[in-house]
């Protein structure tokens, strides 16, 4: 469903003094073996190095973000496994070397029901949206809009529009990207591309081109909402409940993580939002939490 949401996360050693003293990056601080409960004074977290607006070695990643935070909260020292994410194999073999392998112990972006790995309860909620050239006034506002069949759209590989856009017939007039497979390249190619005139509109995931939109002001985001695309067909939703990801059988990390989300949601949101992440309900847009 993701850009790496099929994506994302987050040095030479670091000493990061944003948040508290206590935090420590580390280049591939490992303790080996440990379980997450067994190491109560340090929260491991794996992360891709260099996949803004995700993460990156220097913090500045909206993942990093929320990691300083829930650190603080539990008191622990704040570690990370730096690991590609757009590599072979992509989020799963991420997830395989990383978190399975015990290496780290908690993932900051997890999709919420995802039977991949164990998850906390979500603590933020976000979506797909199109993104256009103000200056363009055809009414986009759904992925059935008769607009579309007149545009040239840009979409993520293997993400959730890809079958609506198969299964409308607009595949002929679609440009595929693969930033989440593409290591060298940024998410703000997308938010490039519409702005150069490459295509018409692009489909993406909100919280990986969020971080840009204050450099494209001449750009307009709409949600994508849900639709039934035929009769007896189920409803395609837009819009997913992300959580953090621990291994299956970690309950007392993800107990401790569940009650960081519950006392410190203002804290999270704030992360989420001074990074450009947007909150959605699946019909519309929001200020506050779902």
């Amino acid at each position: 469903m993701r850009l790496g949401i099929s994506t994302r996360l987050a040095a030479a050693s670091i000493f990061f003094t944003a948040c508290a003293s206590h935090i420590v990056l580390a280049k591939n601080d490992e303790v080996a073996g440990a379980d997450a409960s067994a190491v109560s004074n340090v929260l491991r977290v794996c992360a891709d190095p260099d996949y803004l607006p995700f993460s990156n070695r220097n913090g500045e990643g909206f993942q990093n973000k929320v990691a300083e935070v829930v650190a603080k909260a539990m008191g622990r020292k704040l570690s990370y496994v730096w690991e590609s994410e757009r590599g072979q194999g992509g989020f799963t073999n991420f997830l395989a070397d990383t978190l399975d392998a015990g290496r780290c112990d908690v993932v900051m972006d997890f999709p919420h029901g995802d039977e991949e790995d164990g998850y906390t309860k979500p603590y933020y909620q976000s979506a797909y949206v199109f993104v256009t050239r103000k200056s363009d006034n055809r009414a986009v506002t759904a992925m059935t809009s008769p607009a579309l069949a007149e545009m040239k759209i840009g979409f993520q590989d293997d993400t959730t529009p890809v079958e609506a856009i198969k299964m409308l017939g607009l595949i002929d007039n679609a440009v595929v990207f693969n930033v989440a497979e593409s290591p060298r390249e940024s998410p703000r190619a997308m938010l490039q591309a519409v702005q150069d005139g490459q295509v018409d509109v692009m489909i993406t995931w909100q919280p990986a081109i969020g971080y840009f939109l204050k450099d494209y002001p001449d750009l307009r985001v709409r949600e994508v909402p849900p639709e039934q695309y035929g009769p007896g067909l189920p409803q395609v939703n837009y819009a997913y409940k992300m959580s953090m990801g621990v291994r299956k059988n970690d309950n007392n990390l993800k107990e401790a993580l569940d009650k960081v989300i519950d006392t410190h949601r203002a804290e999270l949101d704030a992360a989420l939002n001074d990074s450009g992440v947007k909150f959605y309900t699946g019909r519309h847009s929001v200020n506050e939490p779902f």
